[in-house]
């Protein structure tokens, strides 16, 4: 047994990009050591490392394997936690790097995108049991042919939440370079207003439609998992955002609003009205992992199936229907690359009547197109052009002004 509390700190890439950033969140961790905390810290590659490493490999093979894909970006964590450890040695306190394979992260064997299975603790518990401060690389997981895995891109954020609910930890702090989570994007929203706390539920929901403060996996295990989070800003001291159980926070009828520019949409015209047909078109795209999110069909003896993917799944999803196109049964495909979802957040929306449309007459008001529309009981989700999202958001974002001044 320990005899002090364990506190589990993520920071991202651009929290450790230079060496003033890492002294400056080697501070910020001692500091917690010397309140009398055990410390676990979870890094990501530092800014712009995981782009650079990909384009080396573009660069001699444009066609990799995920194995050694791998086996390349997993030494951008390494990189970072290694220095990291050198510089809190540096202020004189006592530190020690892990990987994924020396804590034994066991994970999938899925290269690219693996899933956490399970952690072993003894290592971690032995280090921290002689006072050491733990650095732990993110975003990489070991399989059971003892390959070196990655979790997927953001995926340091999984890392973190699954450290600290295996070490029962008090908290497990997500330091960003932004103060926290905000009802808006503030790139694009100068009134966008940050959020003190908010549910599991609608933090899952922005990040799922395109909120980048935190991976939706991570925020879907603390939700499983009853781990507090907290997200803070690395760059300046402010008190940020808590993430933790539904309560008295979600009693907002709107708890934000989400962005996504990735977003393609794909309609199969024509479609003989039978059974099953709707099965042929997504079972073929299922088998090649490719996710839809929002799906629209019309009626009539012709149905057209409209659907979206991410942006970068466009010309594989166009490839696979065109080579079943005799079998799915279609006239023609329409594409369009260059839309955007807007996604309107709210663990109180099913019970406040009036929402969806206050919202749609704020986009009526600012001239926006609404391509296709998607809503859950906690979630109105619209697809406009991608060039005007912004003024959208805008528009949204100011209509519904008097529930965030309540924040």
């Amino acid at each position: 047994m320990l005899a002090k509390k364990i506190i589990v700190q993520k920071f991202g890439g651009t929290s450790v990009a230079n060496p003033e950033r890492l002294l400056n969140v080697a501070k910020i961790i001692t500091n917690a050591h010397c309140r009398g905390y055990h410390v676990v810290v979870v890094a990501s590659a530092q800014g712009g490392m995981t782009d650079s490493l990909l384009k080396k490999a573009h660069e001699v093979n444009p066609n990799a394997n995920k194995r050694e894909l791998d086996m390349l970006l997993c030494t951008g964590e390494q990189q970072a936690v290694a220095l990291l450890a050198m510089t809190i040695e540096g202020l004189g306190y006592s530190a020690v790097s892990l990987n994924a394979a020396q804590v034994r992260i066991e994970s999938s064997k899925l290269h690219g995108n693996a899933q956490i299975e399970n952690i072993q603790t003894e290592r971690i518990l032995k280090e921290l049991a002689r006072d050491n401060i733990v650095m732990v690389a993110g975003f990489q997981g070991i399989n059971s042919n003892n390959d070196l895995t990655t979790l997927g891109r953001g995926a340091s954020d999984t890392t973190a939440v699954a450290l600290a609910a295996v070490l029962e930890a008090e908290v497990c702090e997500i330091y960003t370079d932004v103060d926290g989570v905000f009802t808006v994007d503030p790139r694009l929203v100068s009134t966008a207003k940050l959020l003190p706390s908010i549910g599991f539920e609608a933090m899952l929901e922005l990040a799922s439609s395109g909120a980048r403060v935190l991976h939706g996996r991570a925020v879907e295990m603390a939700k499983r998992y009853k781990v507090p989070l907290h997200v803070r800003s690395s760059l300046k001291n402010m008190p940020g955002t808590w993430i933790k159980e539904d309560g008295d926070v979600e009693q907002l009828s709107v708890s934000g609003i989400a962005i996504d520019r990735n977003v393609g949409r794909v309609s199969v015209m024509g479609l003989v009205d039978r059974p099953g047909v709707a099965f042929e078109i997504f079972s073929l795209l299922a088998k090649e992992k490719i996710s839809v999110d929002i799906i629209l069909q019309s009626v009539g003896k012709r149905r057209d199936i409209s659907f979206t993917v991410h942006s970068q799944d466009i010309k594989t999803t166009i490839g696979i229907l065109e080579a079943n196109k005799d079998k799915i049964g279609y006239v023609m495909l329409d594409t369009d690359e260059h839309l955007a979802k807007l996604s309107l957040v709210g663990a109180g929306m099913a019970t406040n009547f009036g929402i969806a449309s206050t919202m749609f007459e704020a986009l009526y008001e600012c001239g926006v197109n609404i391509k296709m529309i998607s809503t859950s009981e906690i979630k109105i989700a619209v697809l406009v052009d991608e060039r005007e999202v912004a003024k959208a958001a805008n528009a949204v974002h100011d209509k519904f002004d008097d529930v965030f001044k309540n924040v």
